[in-house]
């Protein structure tokens, strides 16, 4: 009887899934990660160029992926559709809805560039611009992150996740939705857009730089979620600029509120931008998912403030 009673409460502790009195949450594998890059910037999708075959396949994965973890798209379908340079571009956009009936109004956008520059100057007889780093990482990141809020739906605030196209011609894609969203008169909070993620800062205490971390206390409020150094500046981002140079971009000049891009690539840890060399092979998968896991609960304590705590500097 007494085998019996500790076999039963062994069952019961298992299926609670319990650390510490506290349920345990799911957490990303660098396994995944690595799977999700490897399709992204695989030669099947000849670098993702915006309104070839193969960026279209990539927004099919995407899709499958959102559908696969029941996050709902934010318009009547998941491709947010425009035309650029006389092609057809489509953003790719999830939406899970706060828990929260006040603070549901409020958006959060996680963002990352799905496209690529499709070839480059060949090497060998390579000359696919697979687009490893740049931005399958991000890309996979804000998945991942999608996968994680679905299960968990610890978010009070809603939560977007745009992976975004014809970036690579001039950040049209973020340009595009951040009109839209404009127009209709959208409550955003926050915007963290992920780019090239895939390799560590050398030299740094903090895992990830934000392009204009000294605009707004999003770094430094990152940090307290995290209990940890996190992010940090990047002299680098600050002398090209690069606050200016990515997805982000769009929504600060569209809605003045914190908009920065993530990234622990300063391009001086990473030799292929915009080259064929941008391969999987590349990748420091163990480090991107120790960036992604820590990086989730600072976006769920984001999500969950009674207030507004993160601010742009006057």
């Amino acid at each position: 009887m007494k085998h019996l009673f500790l076999v039963l409460m062994s069952l019961a502790l298992l299926s609670c899934n319990k650390t510490n009195g506290q349920v345990e949450k799911p957490s990303v594998t660098s396994n995944e990660l690595k799977k999700m890059v490897s399709y992204l910037s695989s030669d099947e999708i000849k670098g993702r160029n915006t309104g070839t075959e193969g960026i279209d396949k990539a927004a099919a994965f995407i899709e499958n992926k959102f559908k696969a973890f029941n996050v709902k798209p934010y318009y009547k379908t998941y491709r947010d559709s425009f035309t650029v340079k006389g092609k057809q571009a489509f953003n790719v956009i999830g939406f899970i809805e706060g828990t929260d009936k006040k603070l549901k109004d409020e958006i959060i956008i996680l963002g990352a560039h799905y496209d690529h520059i499709g070839f480059g100057k060949k090497v060998g007889n390579d000359s696919i611009a697979n687009g490893a780093n740049d931005n399958a990482t991000g890309t996979s990141a804000v998945i991942a992150m999608a996968k994680y809020f679905s299960k968990v739906k610890s978010n009070r605030r809603s939560i977007m996740f745009a992976l975004f196209s014809a970036e690579e011609l001039g950040l049209e894609g973020s340009k595009h939705l951040a009109e839209r969203l404009k127009e209709s008169d959208a409550n955003i909070y926050t915007v963290v857009n992920f780019e090239m993620i895939g390799v560590p800062l050398i030299d740094t205490k903090h895992q990830a730089f934000l392009t204009g971390y000294e605009l707004s206390n999003m770094g430094e409020k990152m940090n307290s979620y995290a209990k940890k150094d996190l992010i940090g500046a990047s002299d680098v981002s600050k002398k090209y600029n690069l606050f200016m140079r990515s997805d982000n971009y769009a929504f600060y000049k569209a809605f003045k509120v914190p908009s920065h891009t993530l990234s622990s690539c300063d391009l001086t840890n990473f030799d292929h931008y915009h080259q064929v060399g941008d391969e999987v092979e590349l990748l420091d998968f163990s480090f991107m998912a120790g960036l992604v896991n820590a990086t989730i609960p600072t976006i769920e304590a984001m999500s969950n403030t009674p207030t507004q705590e993160i601010k742009m500097y006057e």
